[in-house]
């Protein structure tokens, strides 16, 4: 790619940002924090990290100490998949949910939040797992601007704000939640100081003992006391067995450049497949923004979710491979299916047998990281452990109840997960070069983001924070459209033309998600420098030096 253009049709109030180390978040206070890393000497990882530990207390609806999160790191010379996804509690099975919470048209209920929506936290032992692997700094520094923001307090963002309050009708109840996130017995409004002390105390205690610490130590007695007095089956060994994986990202080839996804139990898969699909066809050839355009996205993310639905689960129990799920034959085929005049509902295929926070890191020595770590919905579980501010992720309800799902629940075993980073690279002279760390964080609306923003670059040229700013769509479980107001009245009805089912989905959590972007200038230059974007949906920044 020659250059971006750099105009933005799109309303904004971002700019995008120009430097040689960058951090981005969905909130300033993490990303400064991200950056007094790299002053202090360390790298992106560092960055990372530390940015990571503020947005647990800056963001506490999207992610917590009980979260789970994901990794991409490149290196210089290689790309590296972390997933620190937790996995079920030993006890878990159908039959446990049976007996407990009965069945529902022959299927066991599953709670969607309290003690048995809860899987291992997996979020510090990825912390853990980056900071042994590529940190540079001591693990306590990292951990020092949280700690400092969880004691001093913070003023709460406008967006969070909203969100808060959305979900403290649901959650007021549940055990410990008040206590910690409605100190004065309702949401914080914008602008109002909250301090979170014992949040700062865990902190404190992974800072002097290590991560480790929250699943051997202290930290590990106090969540497993409290989600036993709470009725859940987690143990102590449940959480003293756990560690994140080193994993080999997926990819898949897109306009001259490699799309790399976290693999299977996460639904990154789904953007490499309809990117695949959408390869077969000249959306370039379309004018920015048409109908035309918008209809073989929206149609190639259907496609691609109708596979990933049925498929997609902890890799051990799924029946087909990603290979196969990504093989170029197979997607070709599926894309033989799209009407380029029509919507379809499209049926699921058959390869061939053989609360969520994102932010980016990126420093001067070319290292980038792209991470995502989540309570899965709002403020998660709902649960959090009295006197160490730890809000326990729902990943556990994203298993099946149906026996004869690969997704079916089991002890030990990871749920499908919705949370992806994501990473762009190209060759050049036989060369693998580093070129973009992104992510859009919001359940099912991430893989879509993905989609949508890496064709407005690549196909459309658009630069980062347009690509980032462009009005969405979003594809719901059933198939029907939801469309962001920003959207020309005139593509809405084009849609509508083509039998696109328009549904307003009431999502005040996850609704058109929010992205952020880090692209190197020329990975040939070592005073390369970055262009970074950060999503106007949220209240965050990029950040430089």
């Amino acid at each position: 790619m020659s250059t971006f253009n750099w105009q933005n049709p799109y309303p904004t109030v971002r700019m995008p940002v120009f430097a040689r180390n960058v951090v981005a978040t969905s909130h300033p206070l993490a990303a400064q924090a991200g950056l007094r890393a790299i002053w202090q000497g360390g790298n992106a990882v560092d960055a990372t990290i530390a940015a990571a530990a503020v947005m647990t207390i800056v963001e506490p609806v999207s992610n917590g100490l009980g979260s789970d999160a994901f990794a991409l790191v490149w290196d210089g010379e290689k790309l590296h998949g972390l997933n620190a996804s937790g996995v079920a509690p030993a006890a878990w099975s159908v039959d446990y949910f049976r007996k407990k919470y009965g069945e529902e048209r022959g299927i066991a209920r599953q709670p969607k939040r309290g003690p048995d929506s809860i899987t291992v936290p997996g979020v510090v032992a990825g912390w853990e797992a980056l900071h042994a692997r590529f940190g540079s700094l001591p693990f306590a520094d990292l951990m020092a601007s949280a700690i400092e923001i969880a004691e001093r307090g913070h003023a709460v963002a406008p967006v969070v704000a909203h969100k808060w309050a959305a979900a403290v009708p649901e959650l007021k109840d549940l055990p410990g939640y008040a206590a910690t996130f409605m100190p004065h017995g309702r949401a914080p409004t914008t602008g109002e100081f909250v301090r979170f002390p014992g949040h700062a105390h865990a902190l404190r205690i992974l800072a002097k003992e290590g991560p480790r610490a929250y699943y051997e130590g202290e930290l590990a007695e106090r969540i497993a006391a409290f989600i036993a007095q709470c009725g859940g089956a987690m143990t102590k060994e449940d959480l003293r067995m756990f560690k994140a994986e080193w994993v080999e990202p997926i990819e898949k080839d897109y306009r001259g450049y490699t799309v790399h996804e976290i693999p299977p139990n996460g639904q990154g898969i789904a953007a490499l497949i309809a990117l695949g699909i959408l390869e077969k066809f000249g959306v370039g050839d379309l004018p920015l923004d048409s109908v035309a355009s918008q209809h073989l996205q929206i149609e190639a993310m259907k496609l691609a979710f109708a596979d990933v639905y049925r498929y997609v689960a902890d890799p051990r129990s799924m029946e087909v491979t990603p290979a196969q799920m990504l093989d170029d034959a197979y997607l070709t085929a599926r894309a033989k299916l799209i009407d380029p005049d029509r919507a379809t509902q499209f049926d699921v295929g058959m390869p061939r047998a053989g609360g969520t926070i994102y932010l980016s890191a990126a420093d001067e020595k070319g290292m980038m990281v792209s991470f995502i770590q989540s309570n899965y919905m709002g403020f998660g579980s709902g649960l959090v452990v009295p006197d160490y501010g730890i809000s326990l992720q729902n990943r556990g309800s994203g298993f099946s109840m149906d026996p004869r799902s690969p997704n079916v629940v089991a002890g030990g075993k990871r749920p499908f997960h919705t949370i992806i980073p994501a990473f762009l690279t190209r060759r050049v002279n036989g060369r693998r070069e580093g070129v973009m760390s992104f992510g859009v964080m919001g359940g099912d609306m991430q893989p879509q983001g993905h989609l949508q923003t890496v064709v407005r670059m690549l196909d459309y040229r658009q630069q980062p924070q347009a690509a980032c700013d462009a009005p969405r769509w979003k594809v719901n479980r059933d198939f029907s459209l939801d469309v962001e107001t920003a959207i020309s009245r005139e593509t809405v009805a084009g849609l509508q033309a083509r039998g696109h089912r328009l549904k307003s989905v009431d999502d005040p959590y996850m609704d058109f998600g929010s992205g952020q972007f880090i692209w190197r200038l020329d990975g040939a230059n070592p005073d390369h420098g970055y262009v970074a974007a950060s999503d106007s949906r949220r209240d965050g920044i990029a950040a430089g030096s």
